[in-house]
């Protein structure tokens, strides 16, 4: 591994040469959500070490912190086996839970430090888009639209085609029956994430499809962190913050004596 430098926050906003890498490596962590991630890619693909995936998932609500820093651990034991190196650290940049989000920075940011290594920020709706489309085939007049829940009747959402390109901002909506009226007059959608489950009974319309099961997933970051890699698009360690979208709201404290 990389040893450590006192100057590493100033590595990432220097050139750096990505001529020679041929095979790109890279530690994925995501937390955007209840579920919790960590995934090493070798050429946007998880690893394969001695014949298991070098991937961690836990899609149920977990103490991210804690779960995160064993699949750290265990992943980074892993890559020793292999005999291979990191080229990078990537960590799903929001929209989601600002807890899961503040984790997943704290502990992508100390893990880059430490290596000195550059750190890449993924899209996290870009990142359950590339999810699908691994998954299945998906129609060029097809819109995918992930969705994370955001409280109540409100997600965020964007969309993007087939080939991944953004067709939209990522926003924060509040769903009803008009939601999403004009993309479906020209496309088909196809909905999906946690939030999705919101708008599947009150949206109708014949071009609206629901995708179950999707959770934000560090196994599916590879190809996007890859190709912001070869693009030198990195986040300064020091001072990046994840994309919360909107701003943090405390939860009002029903124990007696603290309202």
């Amino acid at each position: 591994m990389r040893a450590l430098s006192k100057y590493s926050h100033l590595f990432i906003q220097q050139n750096i040469d990505i001529s020679h890498h041929s095979i790109m490596i890279i530690f994925n962590i995501e937390t955007s959500t209840d579920a919790c991630s960590a995934a090493i890619t070798e050429n946007g693909q998880v690893m394969v070490v001695n014949g298991q995936k070098a991937s961690r998932l836990q899609s149920e609500k977990s103490e991210h912190a804690k779960q995160l820093a064993v699949y750290i651990d265990e992943l980074l034991n892993e890559l020793k086996i292999s005999g291979k190196q990191l080229d990078a650290v990537a960590v799903s940049e929001g929209p989601g839970s600002y807890t899961g989000l503040r984790i997943g920075a704290s502990l992508a940011k100390g893990l880059a430090y430490g290596m000195n290594l550059p750190l890449i920020a993924v899209p996290t709706l870009q990142a359950m888009a590339a999810q699908v489309v691994a998954q299945q085939v998906v129609a060029d007049d097809t819109l995918l639209c992930p969705m994370i829940d955001a409280r109540r009747m409100e997600v965020y959402n964007a969309f993007y085609n087939a080939d991944l390109k953004a067709e939209s901002d990522v926003i924060a909506t509040v769903v009803d029956e008009r939601s999403f009226a004009d993309e479906l007059t020209q496309h088909n959608v196809l909905f999906f994430g946690n939030g999705s489950g919101k708008c599947k009974p009150v949206i109708t319309d014949k071009k609206a499809t629901f995708l179950d099961g999707i959770v934000p997933d560090a196994a599916y970051m590879g190809r996007l962190a890859e190709d912001a890699f070869a693009q030198q698009k990195f986040v300064d360690i020091a001072y990046w913050t994840p994309f919360y979208l909107k701003e943090f709201e405390a939860k009002k404290s029903v124990v007696k004596g603290l309202n």
